[in-house]
């Protein structure tokens, strides 16, 4: 049965949530998300880097790998052509708007080590996607990414205004916020 692009969509977005369901990319979902502007600067970095690294390492996997017979390097080739994506992003950044490229910090570069994002790279091979099916698989995979990191920003920005017990404050409260939101998602579970 060939799997529709609005089931890949909504899928990834909603129901199969890289970070609120499958629990990858943590690090900077924890560390980005406590400020909107900040959130939204890193979930366009994020399916920037997703978008243009599902291309390129499906190609890579396709053209390369699989005749030359070494798909036993599929992690090693794609986390370099991910490291090299960041690299670009964090350039352009630099340039394009230094306040963000300060905000990100060090949370910019760890977009190579993020599991989401190599994740999802190996997860569309594995499930035998074409490229125009990796591409979408990619990009709504990373819409869910900066979904998540966005409302949870905006949970978190909404948290400090609140008296909050002096026992939950700071990482506490966001963990117990990060669950919730894990488990709103879930509910989705049943849509595809």
């Amino acid at each position: 049965m060939e799997i529709t692009y609005f089931a890949i969509i909504i899928g990834s977005i909603f129901v199969n949530n890289v970070v609120l369901s499958q629990f990858l990319g943590i690090c900077p979902f924890l560390g980005v998300s406590s400020k909107v502007e900040t959130s939204l600067g890193m979930g366009a970095a994020v399916t920037f880097v997703m978008a243009l690294s599902s291309i390129v390492v499906w190609l890579i996997q396709y053209y390369v790998l699989q005749p030359l017979g070494i798909e036993y390097m599929q992690t090693i080739v794609f986390i370099l052509v991910i490291a090299a994506l960041v690299q670009m992003v964090e350039i352009i950044l630099k340039k394009v708007s230094p306040s963000l490229y300060g905000a990100l910090g060090i949370f910019l570069p760890l977009i190579t080590t993020n599991c989401a994002v190599l994740g999802v790279a190996i997860l569309m091979i594995q499930k035998k996607y074409t490229l125009l099916q990796s591409f979408t698989y990619s990009v709504s995979t990373a819409v869910g990414f900066a979904l998540a990191l966005v409302i949870f920003a905006g949970i978190r920005e909404r948290l400090e205004l609140d008296e909050v017990p002096e026992a939950f404050k700071g990482v506490p409260i966001a963990l117990i916020t990060a669950s919730i939101l894990a488990m709103a998602f879930m509910g989705f579970s049943g849509l595809v």
